[in-house]
């Protein structure tokens, strides 16, 4: 080996010096140093009992949200800065929180803002600090009481889903803090879950600690059945076929009236949801009064079931008067030449919401940019008449202040100046 290294030295000199003077600096004997215990060399005796593992530097700058840069003031030098009561949570996490440093000056501010950083992690039930100020310095103590952490999660029933999906919507895990709430908000998650695929009759529990493990917690599941949908029916519609309300909603029955196992999970959420779609789909044309419920039929085996829509359609609402409110400097037959729904028209609310829109693009094209249109239906006396009211809130009108052009790439390419001509707005500008 030192053979090697000299006629290397021999050949780089000629070549680069700086070069020849760093592999001068490097050990001879290679093998002497790669040899020991630390390449599996013997040694009697028991091994060192395990220390902590210091985490890299890109992992600690993660967990601390990068380096904090502030003016250091105060008088007092910290001498020490000590946290005790931690047990599970370990040192190096928790010193990635505080911003109070060994020989840094000592700042009270600082230390109480380390004390609200300590406790944002949620590890802790509390936090305290002792201060013991000395001749030379202060030591900074930091009294943490740690909750207890969970030491397992464990599931069982969950015959239907398996160990990863259960954990991924359960949403707690091993090291986590044990707490109550937070077991109780995922015992929920996983209703709603098993729910939204078909299990409706879905029974969780939960149960925390179990002998000789009080930080295990114990999800026990009672899957039930698996709900799908037989058929959908909708009954009282006679403007709309059945077939084309059946598009609208979300809820499907089997695919083609084929696949009967895809796409045909019973979500009672989706359910209700879909009522309100078919109402709203009915104000829309004009049917301001109509009605729609829901009837689920289960068959004996209880897996699946029938849906029923029941629709009253009620009278269709002609438009009697359109009013428009709250102009003040945007005159009202301006206005209503954007719209499109007029008196003795049938009401339609797609062509309101258009309205809506235009009423709003007119009043910023004048710079009123922040202006609002708020439509309200009021019946009439009359049977199958109602009134649009339109009430503007006009805002502040706007002029275009500086102009900015931010250009990446090759700024030889496209000047500002070419950018701004292309513009139309003009500084001063409404």
């Amino acid at each position: 080996t030192s053979a090697l290294w000299t006629e290397v030295r021999s050949r780089a000199l000629p070549q680069n010096f700086f070069l020849c003077c760093l592999l001068a600096t490097l050990p001879l004997n290679v093998h002497g140093q790669m040899g020991g215990a630390g390449m599996g060399g013997g040694g009697g005796g028991a091994g060192a009992p395990p220390v902590e593992e210091k985490p890299k530097f890109r992992e600690h700058i993660h967990n601390i949200e990068g380096l904090p840069i502030h003016r250091e003031k105060g008088d007092a030098i910290v001498k020490n800065v000590r946290v005790v009561g931690n047990r599970a949570v370990g040192i190096h996490k928790i010193t990635s929180k505080l911003q109070t440093r060994k020989n840094r000056f000592y700042d009270y501010e600082v230390v109480l803002g380390d004390v609200r950083r300590l406790n944002d992690m949620g590890s802790f039930d509390h936090v305290t600090f002792k201060i013991d100020e000395q001749a030379d310095g202060v030591d900074v103590t930091y009294i943490v009481n740690e909750r207890p952490m969970i030491t397992r999660v464990v599931y069982h029933g969950n015959r239907a889903m398996g160990e990863r999906e259960v954990s991924g919507r359960c949403g707690i895990s091993k090291g986590d803090p044990l707490s109550e709430f937070s077991i109780e908000s995922a015992r929920r998650r996983l209703v709603d879950y098993y729910q939204s695929e078909g299990f409706n009759q879905v029974s969780i529990t939960t149960v925390i600690g179990i002998e000789g493990d009080p930080g295990a917690v114990v999800y026990r599941i009672n899957e039930g059945p698996k709900e799908r949908i037989a058929s959908i029916h909708i009954h009282g519609s006679t403007i709309v076929s059945e077939a084309r309300l059946k598009k609208i909603i979300n809820s499907r029955g089997p695919m083609a009236g084929i696949l009967t196992y895809i796409g045909n999970a019973v979500d009672m959420r989706k359910i209700d949801q879909d009522v309100d779609v078919l109402a709203t789909y009915y104000h829309n044309l004009g049917f301001l009064t109509a009605t729609v419920g829901r009837q689920i039929e289960y068959d004996d085996s209880g897996k699946w079931l029938t849906l029923n829509f029941v629709v009253n359609e009620g009278p269709r609402f002609k438009v009697n008067d359109v009013q428009i409110i709250g102009n003040q400097f945007i005159t009202e037959e301006s206005l209503r030449q954007r719209m499109n729904l007029k008196p003795g028209d049938m009401f339609d609310g797609t062509l309101m919401r258009r309205d809506i829109g235009e009423l709003v693009y007119g009043y910023g094209e004048l710079g009123y940019i922040y202006a609002d249109v708020e439509p309200k239906t009021v019946m009439r006396d009359e049977s199958n008449v109602v009134d649009l009211v339109y009430e503007i809130t006009e805002g502040d009108r706007w002029k275009v202040g500086e102009i900015l052009v931010n250009i990446e790439g090759e700024p030889d390419l496209m000047k500002e100046t070419t950018m701004l001509n292309l513009v139309d707005l003009r500084e001063g500008d409404w």
